[in-house]
């Protein structure tokens, strides 16, 4: 599979955001304000590497949240599938619903993937790292699904 390059890098501001999590309540990148977040896009809910991903992060969650770090996960899944993943692996954050792939689209994560001698339109599995005031600190292009706690923890410097 091939890894588009987001066109937002370290030190250029997050895009604004609005969207729509697991229990139909709204988030914003303002409501992050004065927070570390690590905002990170995925495939599907239910897949073998997304599943590793999320349950990495919520086995690390409480030494991510003691270093000031929120988490928030993005994917073109619905809420109801959300809620499911969430209870069915008890992930400790919250799932944004992008089905329109507007919030994939303003973060340069959603292309073309190649799998298999197949062409799809998809998402490329990034983590953009915001720091308190809206800028990015780090992109992790490919995370390691299975040690990703680890890579948010490094990308800012802790």
């Amino acid at each position: 599979m091939e890894q588009i390059a987001s066109p937002l890098t370290a030190g250029t501001t997050a895009p604004s955001f609005s969207t729509t999590v697991q229990n139909g309540t709204e988030r914003s990148l303002s409501d992050y304000a004065g927070k570390k977040l690590a905002l990170y896009f995925y495939p599907r809910d239910m897949t073998p590497g997304c599943t590793a991903q999320a349950c990495n992060l919520t086995e690390n969650y409480d030494a991510l949240a003691e270093a000031g770090i929120s988490i928030l996960g993005v994917s073109p899944d619905p809420a109801a599938k959300h809620q499911k993943f969430i209870d069915k692996y008890g992930i400790r954050f919250d799932l944004a619903c992008d089905e329109d792939h507007s919030l994939h689209q303003a973060f340069g994560v959603w292309g073309l993937k190649k799998f298999m001698g197949k062409e799809y339109e998809g998402t490329h599995r990034t983590t953009f790292l915001i720091d308190e005031k809206g800028i990015i600190q780090s992109v992790i292009l490919k995370p390691k699904t299975k040690d990703h706690a680890a890579e948010v923890l490094a990308g800012f410097g802790l």
